[in-house]
């Protein structure tokens, strides 16, 4: 039997998860194994990163259950099915597809593929190698990015305050000389930072870090706090970034004050901090070539 592509291993996945017990990383990755039946042969196959192959495609399959919502993390590196998951699994016993668990997306195909001729099962096939290496890093990062918004969900406030600092910074706030400063406390007045832009401080930016679970949405009332906090200061901007997400009403509210207010939600700031370099470090690099034409004329 040929080893699955890592799509292969989502009904797996839940089906040794279904008994509801939490289990670690370095479990599931044997459990699955023996559930799919791969011999010893085929645990062994090494990539030229240095994982093992099943190693790799149950990654991706636990990664891509969890950002669908079918299993959850309860901590760093240990999963459980959810009710979600449990519907998933009796719905489609005999396999799951990335675009099952994703309704809504699409990768990218070559122009000659009709989409009506196209499986699921086809769907890998049909992307160059460039195009498997650009999907591939999308859900790489998609993943990585899941886990430092609950990262940062697990840290006390200050961790975060000084995490969305640290970010400013790598971003070129604060000017040469880095001039930024935390002020979270009981006394912060409603900031927990400020940047200063220019060495005498005449040009100050605020700063906002909220520490939010996914469901406790920043409304406009909290927005006007901040910006009430900021005319106080006699300040014109701030910076207010949380690990949930922003009502309508508090997007609208920032867009059209005075106020310059910029707010950052949970997605974006681990987008920025990915970008950047902070909270990540580099796992892998892989090196490109392609033919030079000069050479051969």
């Amino acid at each position: 039997m040929q080893m699955p592509v890592w799509e292969g291993f989502l009904v797996p996945v839940l089906q040794v998860l279904s008994d509801g017990r939490v289990r670690s990383r370095r479990e599931m990755s044997k459990l699955v194994a023996d559930q799919v039946g791969l011999t010893e042969e085929q645990r062994a196959e090494i990539l030229a990163s240095g994982q093992t192959k099943v190693d790799n495609r149950i990654g991706w399959a636990l990664s891509g259950l969890a950002r669908s919502g079918a299993i959850d993390r309860p901590v760093r590196g240990q999963y459980v099915i959810n009710e979600h998951g449990r519907a998933l699994l009796s719905q489609h016993p005999q396999g799951l597809t990335e675009r099952i668990l994703f309704p809504g997306y699409r990768p990218p195909r070559r122009a000659a593929v009709t989409p009506t001729q196209e499986t699921a099962a086809e769907a890998d096939t049909d992307l160059d190698p460039l195009e498997q290496i650009d999907q591939g890093v999308t859900r790489y990062t998609a993943d990585i990015a899941e886990q430092l918004v609950e990262r940062l969900r697990a840290q006390e406030p200050a961790f975060l305050e000084q995490a969305v600092l640290d970010l400013l910074v790598a971003m070129g706030y604060g000017g040469a000389e880095k001039q930024v400063r935390r002020l979270g406390g009981s006394g912060d007045g409603g900031v927990d930072g400020v940047i200063d832009q220019d060495p005498l401080g005449l040009d100050r930016v605020y700063v906002q870090a909220k520490r939010y679970a996914t469901d406790n949405i920043v409304g406009r009332e909290t927005i006007q706090a901040f910006v009430g906090a900021l005319h106080g200061r006699h300040a014109s901007r701030g910076i207010f970034i949380t690990t949930s997400r922003f009502t309508q009403h508090a997007l609208d509210y920032a867009a059209t004050i005075n106020a310059r207010v910029i707010l950052i939600d949970g997605e974006r700031l681990a987008r920025l901090m990915i970008q950047y370099g902070v909270g990540v470090q580099t796992r892998h690099t892989y090196h490109l070539v392609e033919l030079d034409e000069d050479f051969f004329e």
